[in-house]
């Protein structure tokens, strides 16, 4: 069986999701989310990149945003409010629900990857999504103020501080869980796809899963890249602004360098068709596509585009 791996987390690797979920058969296709954004909150276990990848495979995300649900209601927050709570962190009360089942499923023992099973059932996503890993890894941001919980970094400070540097706390004691290490192994597996997400706090705990790096330069399977940067700018989030803290200039190219010979190639929007002209010998293929997704069919059109190229692909040797 033909099997694609996509790597993601947050909005923007929700839409490539959402894309080859619906050119790929169900069983076709397996996403791994970064869980290094979760969290602890108000006694409930919140997974952002998780939930937004459910929803958003689901039909269910919210149209605005690109997060949370649609057609919410706040009126926990606003009670909460009411009574000196931290609300701070926005849930909505459809989203609240979601964490409670989760919450109580994962005391009951069950693993984040066998509860996030249950609640794909129950949004009736038809396609495979996994945690990265089961264990607790959380993202730590190195700022101008000091270390920060990438939550308060990203929403509760708004990413005002000025980045330095990236941490994922946990991450040398966790492993892929049987799950991921198995959408690897398959033995038909044909291409593993790098969403649009960001490649530090999105993409980069995945990475950095001990032997993900190794088990990526081993496959014999094509790793294709879509970069979340277009004409200098993140679609959505501060991957921006984050490598320009880190004294590296945005670009879809930047991007190619950041993944080095993990990946065969990257996809790049028509707005950077210039940085053909720019990439060195030693740099991953560029490949040319409407990479924005303003709409449904902008996301399916992508996703169909990058199942092409993945076929232009020479093989790792």
């Amino acid at each position: 069986m033909s099997r694609i791996v996509a790597l993601c987390g947050g909005v923007g690797g929700a839409k490539l999701a959402y894309g080859l979920a619906n050119v790929c058969e169900a069983d076709e296709l397996v996403v791994i989310v970064n869980t290094a954004d979760d969290f602890e909150h108000l006694g409930l276990t919140i997974c952002p990149d998780i939930d937004t990848v459910l929803y958003t495979l689901a039909g269910k995300e919210n149209p605005e945003f690109g997060w949370g649900r649609a057609e919410e209601s706040w009126r926990v927050m606003h009670e909460l409010e009411q009574l000196g709570g931290e609300t701070w962190f926005k849930l909505g009360d459809k989203d609240i629900a979601l964490h409670l089942l989760r919450r109580q499923m994962l005391g009951r023992g069950m693993t984040l990857t066998e509860v996030t099973r249950v609640l794909a059932q129950r949004l009736s996503v038809a396609v495979t999504v996994l945690p990265m890993t089961d264990a607790p890894v959380r993202t730590m941001v190195t700022t101008d103020e000091g270390e920060l919980p990438f939550q308060d970094y990203f929403v509760r400070r708004r990413c005002e501080p000025v980045v330095k540097a990236f941490r994922f706390a946990g991450v040398e004691q966790a492993s892929p869980s049987p799950q991921v290490e198995s959408a690897f192994a398959s033995p038909g597996l044909r291409a593993v796809i790098i969403c649009p997400s960001n490649p530090y706090v999105s993409v980069g705990p995945i990475l950095a899963l001990p032997g993900m790096k190794e088990r990526l330069r081993a496959l014999d399977a094509p790793v294709l890249a879509v970069s979340p940067i277009v004409g200098g700018r993140a679609i959505k989030g501060p991957a921006a602004k984050m490598m320009r803290e880190l004294a590296i200039p945005p670009s879809a190219l930047a991007v190619a360098r950041i993944y080095g010979d993990l990946i065969d190639a990257i996809v790049v929007d028509e707005q950077d068709r210039a940085l053909l002209d720019l990439r060195e010998s030693t740099d991953p293929t560029l490949f040319v596509a409407q990479t924005v997704m303003k709409t449904p069919e902008d996301r399916v059109a992508l996703g169909r585009e990058c199942i092409g190229l993945i076929d232009r692909l020479v093989r790792k040797a």
